[in-house]
């Protein structure tokens, strides 16, 4: 019986971790995904064109694996990201590929069982291989499949950054990343600017240019059959002709230092791309032995990605104090620059409909100055379509939802917010919090009915104690007491044209538009405005209240 409750406790825990790793668009996009993802690795690999960037399309391939592990039936396309990159020409050493270390603790765990290790930036260039023969580049391959490439060597003997004769006539095979030369390249700053896809685009061509081939660089990250001790590795590389080996490898002890050096080259001027950093261990596999999979003796540690591949659980609709709709988008957890992101908003309702944006559709989102969640554009559709309900733009304007209308709960509050913010009457402890209680406690219906609160309607409030009763009170007292210019900003009028309003309401109210046009510092659309907001029959109610609550100017 023991048994079986176990038995019964680990399934439902096993459940429970599938429910946080596969969400419902796991089984009804898995494929098309994985559809997606193999145009992209066709036309990457075939025709040297890259449709999303290099760290959007890293985190598709990665979200795809994952979905894959949730419904390993439901994906009919195979995974063979370079199908259409396999070429003819065999490798004579094969290209290993990488393991991906997410984070200090698992980069902490992999070093502790390690000795001898060494970092370098991870060039975000394309891999080939080199063949020299007694002592003269004979053969340049690209990675294709791991084992079988391309002949890159025609065009590789055009590149100055490749050296065409070592200077002893000996066999040598080195693997190593054909990068875009890039002045003071600041990868924080400037993101990766899709330096792989130009290399890749340009070394498939038929024919390229001494211009092209004179702005690609070489980093030579392996010497298969190279000398076991990596300070001599690196050393007879520098003297033979390939210096970048050497001057951006350094020895690690500990995390701190990888730690360190990843940070600095992240954040430090480089003459390439790079997208996080490579640590190798100077023990290996004899070379023969090398297999197209990830090595024990290398990983790789990504830097922060400076766009994020998020889903989009649901948009919802925010209407400010004018009537302005936003569109926000609701978003599966994603981390960006070290922060988790849960929303972004879509801009204007203009750009929504444009973009077209439903649940279940994969964004691209950066952080505008390191700070702002921002969404770049649509990366993948769902399929389905699903229906959002969209605020009418003609419902919300400048004088629309001053009472609790249906649907005016937003605005209604947004309007509440600015009353009592700086930029209005500067009331202490009036947030958009305290005004969301107030009105789903049944005390406001209308944008003035806090005014004539008094303690014993605040006491019925659950949970708001005496503190918060006294508050909201002096808060009330203190409004009375403000300026007729300040209840002018509280609610509303435009900045522009305050300093040009003079006299009390009645005076204001009896201009009409040819006399807001004769004011100074007003045009037409500003004097239009004024007009219509003066004459506005629920701005005049509120007028009449605030005269009758004794409000200065009123």
């Amino acid at each position: 019986m023991m048994r079986l409750l176990i038995a019964l406790l680990l399934s439902a825990l096993s459940i429970l971790a599938w429910a946080d790793d596969c969400p419902d668009e796991a089984r009804s996009q898995a494929s098309t995904l994985a559809e997606h993802v193999s145009l992209w690795d066709d036309s990457y690999h075939r025709l040297g064109q890259s449709p999303v960037s290099d760290e959007l399309y890293d985190q598709a391939r990665e979200r795809m694996a994952r979905w894959r592990q949730c419904f390993p039936a439901s994906t009919a396309v195979a995974d063979n990201p370079l199908a259409s990159s396999r070429g003819s020409v065999p490798h004579p050493v094969a290209h290993t590929g990488l393991g991906k270390l997410l984070d200090e603790p698992a980069v902490e765990e992999w070093l502790s069982t390690r000795q001898g290790v060494w970092i370098q930036p991870k060039v975000d260039g394309v891999a080939v291989t080199l063949v020299y023969r007694e002592g003269r580049l004979s053969q340049v391959i690209s990675r294709g499949d791991g084992l079988l490439g391309q002949d890159w060597t025609a065009s590789a003997s055009k590149i100055p950054g490749i050296v065409q004769q070592l200077p002893e006539p000996i066999d040598l095979v080195l693997q190593g990343e054909l990068y875009w030369r890039l002045d003071a390249h600041v990868q924080s700053a400037r993101g990766g600017l899709n330096a792989r896809s130009k290399v890749a685009g340009l070394m498939n061509r038929l024919q390229l240019s001494d211009a092209d081939a004179g702005g690609i660089g070489l980093f030579v990250w392996a010497w298969p059959d190279g000398p076991a001790d990596f300070t001599g590795r690196l050393a007879t590389l520098a003297r033979w002709g390939f210096p970048d080996s050497q001057r951006y490898s350094q020895p690690l002890q500990t995390i701190s230092d990888a730690a360190y050096w990843r940070n600095w080259w992240y954040n430090h001027p480089l003459p390439f791309a790079s997208d996080g950093v490579v640590l190798h261990q100077s023990i290996r596999a004899p070379a023969q032995r090398w297999k197209v999979s990830a090595p024990y003796w290398a990983v790789a540690w990504k830097y922060p990605v400076a766009k994020a591949l998020a889903l989009v659980r649901n948009v919802k609709f925010t209407i400010g104090r004018t009537g302005r709709i936003t569109p926000m988008l609701e978003l599966e957890p994603v981390r960006l620059d070290d922060r988790q992101i849960r929303r972004v908003s879509a801009g204007s309702l203009n750009r929504w409909q444009a973009l077209d944006i439903r649940p279940g559709d994969q964004v691209s989102i950066s952080l505008a100055g390191q700070v702002i969640p921002r969404l770049d554009g649509v990366i993948l559709r769902n399929e389905t379509r699903m229906a959002v309900q969209v605020p009418s733009a003609k419902d919300f304007h400048a004088l629309s939802c001053w009472q609790l209308d249906p649907g005016c709960e937003e605005q209604l509050l947004a309007r509440l917010t600015w009353l009592s913010g700086n930029d209005g009457l500067a009331l202490p402890h009036m947030g958009r919090e305290t005004w969301n209680v107030l009105i789903q406690a049944g005390l406001i219906a209308g944008f003035l009915d806090w005014l004539t609160l008094d303690a014993a309607e605040l006491a019925n409030i659950d949970g708001f104690g005496d503190r918060s009763r006294a508050r909201v009170l002096d808060s009330i007292h203190s409004a009375r007491q403000r300026p007729f210019a300040q209840w002018l900003k509280a609610l509303g009028v435009a900045p522009a044209a305050r300093s040009n309003l003079e006299g009390n309401w009645q005076t204001l109210v009896a201009k009409d538009t040819q006399a807001w046009l004769a004011t100074d510092g007003i045009g037409p659309g500003r004097a239009a405005q004024l007009s219509a907001f003066f004459r506005d029959p629920q701005v005049q109610a509120l007028a009449e209240t605030l005269r009758v609550a004794g409000i200065d100017g009123f």
